[in-house]
């Protein structure tokens, strides 16, 4: 037992006398490098494994930085286009408020000519209607005495001439015959010749029955004396009998109670 070393003893043995085995043995040195090289690295490649392992870190770095500035251009793309859009729909809505307003603008224009014309239109056709009253006060007070006929009769035919740009010439001449009176007479006729179409007409504030006969009597008289056939044979009078309105459609003369009526 006592011949026998054991491990610890033999450990600290060469504890004990390696430093003095290395002074005297500089080989033993480099054996034990040797030996533990295969099991621990040495300064230089620890310093290599570190510079290593800070160039992978600073790589990293790198690479992560280069993915915040990637990150950073993209979320700046992104402001930038969502800035854009956002202009853009701004400006598209300034166009349609701007298109809304000319239209509301247009349509209210439209309505206040239209509403323009409506006005004017009823004044025209108040006007008109007074006119009506008028005249037909009028061929009351020719009846009783009130305005002459020769007043009411020129008043018809500036209505006509106004209107409708004809020109109403009185004729009056002297029936030598009587033809038309059954004696000699002075026959009194209104002429309208327009575009080669002659049109004879009676003006007067009422027409009876016998009135018309007259006047169919005038536009023969003036048809044989100037050998021209009447086109069209016209009474206005806003006061006609009805047996004067039977008369006249027997004879194809037209009546009308106002010169305003008559399609020329």
């Amino acid at each position: 037992m006592t011949g026998l070393v054991t491990e610890e003893e033999m450990i600290r043995s060469i504890r004990g006398h390696l430093p003095q085995l290395l002074r005297s043995d500089p080989s033993l040195g480099d054996y034990i490098l040797g030996v533990t090289r295969e099991h621990f690295p040495t300064k230089v490649e620890t310093e290599d494994r570190f510079t290593r392992m800070l160039n992978e870190l600073a790589r990293d770095r790198e690479a992560q930085s280069l993915k915040w500035e990637e990150q950073n251009r993209k979320w700046e793309g992104q402001q930038a286009e969502d800035k854009r859009k956002w202009d853009e729909q701004k400006e598209a809505d300034r166009r349609k408020w701007e298109e809304q307003r000319a239209e509301d603008k247009r349509k209210w224009d439209e309505q206040k000519e239209a509403d323009r014309r409506k006005w004017e239109e009823s004044n025209r056709r108040f006007d008109a209607m007074n006119k009506r009253i008028d005249r037909s006060l009028g061929a009351l007070g020719s009846r009783w005495g009130m305005q002459s006929e020769r007043a009411f009769r020129d008043a018809l035919a500036a209505i006509l001439v106004e209107s409708f740009g004809v020109e109403v010439v009185n004729v009056n001449e002297f029936d030598a015959e009587g033809e038309v009176f059954g004696r000699p007479d002075q026959v009194e006729l209104d002429v309208i010749i327009r575009n080669g179409v002659l049109i004879l007409c009676e003006l007067k504030s009422s027409v009876s029955k016998s009135d018309m006969h007259t006047f169919e009597r005038k536009v023969r008289f003036y048809e044989r004396r100037h050998k021209k056939q009447a086109t069209r044979m016209i009474v206005v009078s806003p006061m006609i009998d009805e047996r004067a309105r039977r008369v006249g459609e027997q004879m194809g003369i037209e009546l009308y109670p106002d010169s305003l009526d008559v399609p020329v």
